[in-house]
């Protein structure tokens, strides 16, 4: 393989020269910096990434915490792990996964051995004792969700309070009055994951603020039919469905609305919003709201980023807005018989 030391032959310079057009560290001219980047592309040269990360004193490695529990939705799990790891690779970073059932001490072990330059946490709670570590800790993190408490840290998410709004609103505005929310397994809202617990609050609030009556229920980790049944006990005339939940629980829905004789969208209107599978999976494509993973991974990485190499002052909270796309799901309601 090429070395330094060739390149600096056939640019006709000092090795010293390559490096620092190479670095950017020290001003180099146009045109030197210019022969130096031809003479790398012709001999295909690498530059050492352990010496690189020796002059920068950086790992190139961001770590991401991502605790798993029995009711991790595992496909939305790795569709964030792998965003975060694209966006690094984008921003020149590798990216070491801590899946570990502690993941303070995870969290802890990278900081304390600089094994990493940042840390992205995912998975986060209401009262994620990681918020209280990264405010100890003498080291850049980026949490991808909201904790109930927000001094100190870096947060990115969608606005999922938003998104529940936009959600009632579509259902509202074509004539639906009896409208449910199908949310995510019962453990998941007793562990505290926190999206879950600001769209269902944020569901709620807005239907009372609209004169109707919230109706949530929570479904089994892999079926949504006693969900329905919950839901249609407190509305029977249901005819607004709203789903932020998994896509199995998500389909298990539209079957158990069919297998009830219940068509969508005639009878009942269907938004899957803060969701991350594309609703185009399903048996019936739904409206949706989607949780944008490579957006969200995408800002936190760029913030991380941009703390760890240029020291920047980080936002606290950066939520990103919901976009609705319609798919034929939410209709007007038919005239009800007098």
């Amino acid at each position: 393989m090429p070395t330094i030391e060739d390149v600096a032959r056939e640019a006709g310079v000092s090795a010293s020269t390559v490096s620092y057009a190479l670095s950017g560290k020290r001003s180099i001219r146009q045109d030197t910096r210019q022969r130096v980047l031809d003479a790398v592309e012709r001999l295909g040269y690498l530059p050492n990434a352990s010496a690189r990360m020796l002059a920068a004193k950086r790992a190139q490695i961001m770590a991401v915490t991502a605790p798993l529990h029995p009711d991790t939705d595992q496909s939305a799990h790795m569709v964030f792990a792998l965003e975060v790891t694209k966006a690094a690779r984008a921003h020149g970073y590798d990216t070491l996964l801590l899946v570990d059932d502690d993941a303070s001490e995870g969290m802890r072990r990278s900081a304390a051995t600089a094994l990493a330059d940042g840390i992205v946490v995912l998975d986060v709670a209401a009262h994620d004792e990681r918020a209280d570590l990264a405010r100890a800790l003498n080291h850049p993190a980026v949490f991808i969700g909201i904790p109930d408490r927000t001094d100190g840290i870096v947060c990115v998410d969608l606005d999922f309070a938003a998104a529940a709004r936009e959600a009632v609103d579509a259902l509202v505005a074509a004539g639906r009055r009896r409208i449910g929310l199908i949310s995510h397994p019962r453990t998941a809202v007793l562990r505290e994951s926190n999206f879950p617990l600001r769209f269902r609050d944020a569901f709620a609030a807005h239907t009372r603020e609209l004169g109707l009556s919230p109706a949530v229920a929570y479904p089994d980790l892999h079926a949504a039919d006693r969900a329905l049944e919950d839901l249609l006990a407190v509305l029977p005339d249901l005819d607004g469905l709203v789903l932020n939940t998994t896509e199995e629980v998500a389909q298990s829905a539209l079957d158990g609305l069919a297998a009830r004789g219940m068509t969508v969208p005639g009878d009942v209107a269907v938004v899957a919003a803060g969701v991350a599978f594309p609703t185009s999976r399903l048996s019936i494509t739904l409206d949706t709201i989607p949780l944008d993973a490579a957006a969200s991974c995408g800002k936190a990485v760029e913030i991380l980023a941009g703390i760890v190499e240029d020291g920047l002052e980080a936002p606290g909270v950066t939520l990103i807005p919901p976009t609705y796309l319609s798919h034929g799901s939410v209709v007007p309601a038919a005239p009800r018989p007098a």
